[in-house]
């Protein structure tokens, strides 16, 4: 409704033909009304309390091309304030207590109503990892899946948990009241309940059961859908989520752009940006961003995870113990779990890693990115780094910024896309050393060794070792040549200055917030700030995580700096070009190795064990024929091209560097 509005007691006259349409009111002086107002758009309603109407000008034209004008027809109003040019029909019993927007569709609601003093959704505690409690995070409109991290995770550190508390209630008590929002051009159609429920602009509930107690945080350029069936309490939807066809979510967070559908039930859970949940179900996980699982008899309990593709019957146990579901686990970004697999919580899986068959034994593989788990005989073997060379892993890799939907320009999640980080690069050097120092205590022949209750084969470790010497080298290498791309060097001392860190952060060990990768002691900084009372606003600390994030390549370059020093041992301050031109060979080398590898994981999906199925009634030529048909060739296949392609150029552009730096010799 306009501000500017004068709102006026009604007519006697507007009375009578109000009455004559049906209409009537316990105190006709208490119904306000914008001018021009025209009684033939209200019949058959009902007020109490204090109403006010805006105008009722324009039609609404639905599917099919049925034109419906702005009105109210058939429903009961107590305290209610409604918009300009909004259609509200056919409420089975009630809306009580509801500021409604202009052009709003509200038709066939059973009863809308705030009852009490309502937060709506903002502070209700989730019970996250821990069922039993001890891990809860307080959710809010605005809430991130890093600080959501520091919450859930930093326990021993009581005064930082006491103080995000209180300003998560601060943010409650702020939106707390009597009245209910529904926004601009909202639309609510065939619809149960709507209890304690802010809705805001340009959303849609349609054939909903019931909405109770929460924010749908919908908006003109990230509208929210929510479905079919659907039974929502103590929650946020944040904008441009879809939850609907029956999916049940109770004490949740769901993110920006996440689509919860196909009976998927859900209860103390947070989902963040992109995630994709349909048929399973979801007890006390914190799923990050990008977290999917879409196929039934899933079952994700009790973890954390970011970047998962959850195979078909994926399940995990926090319950097979005497004192009840107090243990968690914790997947790594990136990682898969195959059909039918099971992990025994507690359990901690490292980063883009497979697994495959049925853990039971508790492993921490979290200093082993990029590995198999793997179960033979009842046991657990850990296949290191042999991720690396996966096809798989690199198109996931490529696919998650193209499934970016986030369509709100303000986003609240900071996410990292990046395959090679410090953070993943930092877990190889560890890993390198673990798997060398493995081979010292029992031996470089020996053909099992025992890790964190894994059993690694020996061919299997000393492949690792090649795979994670590549892997460094390649992201080490792709940092100073990005350093050094562009420049035409007159002389070293131009290198070393170039060379020279612009950012003072990004040194030691870094960590993933859940999509944000940063430095730990920047992390570590925050919370001291916010311990002290130096930060005391959430702004401020989403403002922290926008920051790091802005700032990721300057700190990572800080942190490979130190990295390409201590790995190869040269001084870059000083470094000669020989020693540029050794290192441009190195990651050439592992660069192009890498590539190769890909290339014939890639060639085995188009081998003729996979064409079994094709070409049915045909010949082995025909099988070829009909495969390719489907498939295409090998050498056009998009992948394979854009490998061979990525060959090309890394190569050119090594070679490029090189002859730069040849002057210099």
């Amino acid at each position: 409704m306009n501000e500017g509005y004068y709102l006026r007691h009604l007519q006697s006259d507007e009375i009578v033909d109000l009455e004559i349409n049906g209409c009537t009111a316990d105190n006709w002086q208490n119904v306000k009304v914008a001018s021009p107002f025209y009684a033939e758009h209200v019949c058959n309603v009902h007020f109490s309390g204090n109403v006010a109407l805006g105008l009722f000008e324009k039609e609404f034209t639905l599917p099919g091309g049925v034109k419906k004008h702005s009105g109210i027809r058939n429903a009961t109003l107590h305290n209610c304030e409604i918009g300009d040019n909004t259609l509200i029909e056919n409420v089975h019993n009630y809306i009580s207590n509801y500021f409604i927007g202009d052009d709003c569709f509200i038709q066939n609601v059973n009863v809308m109503y705030v009852e009490g003093k309502s937060s709506f959704g903002n502070n209700v505690e989730v019970s996250v990892l821990n069922e039993t409690g001890g891990r809860e995070v307080p959710i809010y409109e605005g809430l991130s899946a890093s600080l959501a991290y520091l919450i859930a995770l930093y326990r021993h550190r009581p005064i930082l948990i006491l103080r995000l508390q209180a300003m998560i209630a601060d943010f409650a008590h702020r939106a707390t009241g009597s009245y209910g929002f529904i926004g601009n051009h909202v639309k609510i159609i065939n619809t149960g309940t709507v209890r304690n429920t802010v809705i805001a602009d340009y959303a849609t509930v349609e054939n909903c059961t019931r909405l109770d107690n929460g924010t749908v945080n919908s908006n003109e350029n990230a509208p929210v859908y929510i479905g079919d069936s659907v039974i929502a309490e103590d929650f946020i939807i944040s904008s441009g989520a879809v939850v609907a066809d029956a999916a049940k979510i109770i004490r949740c967070f769901i993110g920006q752009a996440c689509h919860v559908t196909h009976n998927f039930s859900a209860h103390d859970t947070l989902l963040f940006s992109n995630c994709a949940f349909e048929n399973g179900e979801a007890c006390a996980i914190f799923a990050g961003p990008f977290t999917v699982s879409m196929h039934k008899s899933s079952l994700l309990i009790a973890g954390m995870y970011s970047f998962l593709n959850a195979g078909s019957g994926s399940n995990q146990s926090n319950h097979m113990y005497k004192l009840g579901p107090i243990h968690q686990g914790i997947v790594e970004r990136g990682s898969k779990t195959t059909s039918d697999s099971y992990i025994l919580w507690p359990a901690r899986v490292g980063a883009f890693s497979l697994v495959m068959g049925r853990h039971h034994h508790h492993s921490d593989t979290s200093d082993m990115p990029f590995s198999y788990l793997i179960e033979k005989d009842d046991e657990t073997y850990l296949v290191p780094g042999v991720n690396l060379r996966s096809v798989g892993t690199i198109r996931d890799a490529q696919k998650w910024p193209k499934r970016d939907k986030r369509t709100d320009p303000e986003r609240l999640d900071m996410i990292n896309f990046n395959l090679l980080s410090p953070y993943t690069i930092y877990k190889m050097m560890k890993a390198v050393g673990i798997l060398k120092n493995l081979q010292d205590l029992v031996g470089e022949t020996s053909e099992v060794y025992y890790y964190q209750n894994t059993r690694i084969k020996g061919s299997s470790l000393r492949t690792a070792l090649g795979l994670y010497g590549m892997a460094i080298n390649k992201f080490l290498g792709n940092s100073l040549i990005k350093r050094l791309e562009g420049t035409d060097f007159r002389s070293m001392d131009e290198v070393w200055a170039q060379l020279k860190p612009t950012s003072p952060a990004g040194r030691g060990e870094w960590l993933d917030l859940a999509g944000l990768i940063l430095p730990r002691e920047e992390l570590d900084r925050l919370i001291e700030r916010i311990e002290e009372g130096e930060i005391d606003s959430l702004d401020a600390i989403e403002g922290f995580f926008a920051t790091m994030h802005a700032s990721y390549y300057d700190m990572e370059w800080t942190w490979a700096y130190d990295m390409l020093e201590e790995y190869y041992d040269v001084d870059l301050s000083s470094i000669s070009a020989a020693q540029i031109i050794d290192l441009v060979r190195r990651w050439q080398d592992s660069v192009i190795g890498l590539d190769s590898l890909l290339y014939k994981d890639a060639k085995k999906e188009f081998s003729l064990t996979f064409m079994t199925g094709f070409g049915v009634d045909g010949s082995d030529k025909e099988k070829l024929e009909d495969f390719e048909g489907v498939r295409g060739a090998f050498e056009n296949n998009p992948f394979v091209t854009a490998v061979k392609e990525h060959i090309v150029v890394k190569r050119d552009l090594g070679d490029e560097l090189i002859r730069r730096m040849t002057p210099l010799l």
